[in-house]
């Protein structure tokens, strides 16, 4: 996963290795690295200074950081649509920081992959996959953390997952932060689990080997066309004020169609599949068996139905 605290990736565009630049390191290494951090560390784990921190992220003085951020993080902005404040420059047509945060790619920017037998990216982000969640996984968390009863949080609805096929799709600060149905289907149920938002950081990880289920997080259970039962689960973390669904679940969805948005902060989303329904991408098993994640852009390919 790492040497030291360097963060490693595979890029499945430029067929490499990309060390990653990490969004606020210093604070991560410090509240789970640092003695006096792990004791501040309930507070910064709490939802109230997450939500605190979140909404000074609404504030018309945090649209200041913006073209800062894109400059350091070379975020490729001309794919993406302007802010509130069309008639100015692109960075600076963001009215808050939050604002950026959901920023929405252009129309034709990401395209799902058309095939039926092929699963689209439902985030763009890096992941790790597994073919059968057991207790001997131990990426990127000790394998008993990685069990479908502990992610979904109810006995009797993960009896349909135990075994089968996970996805981990981590977001950081600079992505894309809207996740999409990664094929058509229906919302059978859905409910919020509350929890501590840890950071999900890889250096994060080191440290804590329980965040998944410790933190916070909203599990729907989708009936899809072509993968069988999914539950897609949202996690919460350090400096995510908010994990909204902007889908109305009542209706049935499309391939493609966006679920929801996290508003500031890294986050992920876990994908639990039935045994024998699909298979993480070749790519994605190879390198998460080596220990890396795998950059994927939203919508291509990340699992094949079986």
């Amino acid at each position: 996963m790492s040497q030291g605290f360097e963060i490693q990736i595979f890029n499945r565009y430029e067929n490499k290795m990309d060390i990653e630049k990490v969004y606020g390191d210093g604070m991560v290494k410090f509240a789970y690295g640092n003695p006096i951090g792990r004791l501040l560390g309930p507070f910064i784990a709490s939802k109230m200074f997450s939500q605190r921190y979140g909404k000074a992220q609404d504030s018309a003085k945090s649209a200041q950081k913006v073209a800062p951020f894109i400059k350091n993080f070379n975020i490729p902005i001309e794919q993406y649509e302007k802010g509130s404040l069309t008639d100015h420059p692109i960075e600076t047509s963001y009215q808050s920081f939050n604002e950026f945060f959901i920023r929405k790619f252009k129309e034709g920017q990401r395209l799902f992959t058309t095939n039926d037998n092929e699963m689209g990216a439902f985030a763009e982000a890096r992941y790790f996959g597994h073919e059968s969640m057991s207790d001997e996984l131990s990426i990127p968390v000790k394998g008993s953390m990685l069990r479908a009863v502990d992610l979904i949080g109810d006995a009797k609805i993960a009896q349909d997952f135990i075994g089968g096929p996970l996805m981990i799709a981590r977001l950081c600060p600079v992505d894309y932060h809207r996740y999409h149905y990664p094929d058509d289907g229906k919302t059978l149920k859905s409910y919020t689990i509350a929890g501590d938002l840890h950071s999900v950081n890889p250096l994060a990880l080191k440290y804590r080997q329980d965040i998944f289920i410790k933190n916070e997080r909203r599990v729907s259970i989708l009936d899809t066309e072509h993968f069988g039962k999914l539950a897609y689960i949202e996690v919460g973390a350090t400096c995510v004020g908010k994990i909204v669904q902007s889908f109305d679940e009542s209706k049935p969805f499309k391939k493609g169609d966006e679920k929801g948005y996290f508003l500031f902060g890294g986050s992920t989303v876990v994908l639990c599949g039935e045994k024998g329904k699909w298979t993480p991408s070749a790519d994605m098993l190879e390198n998460t068996k080596a220990g890396f994640e795998t950059y994927i852009h939203l919508g291509d390919v990340v699992a094949q139905s079986s």
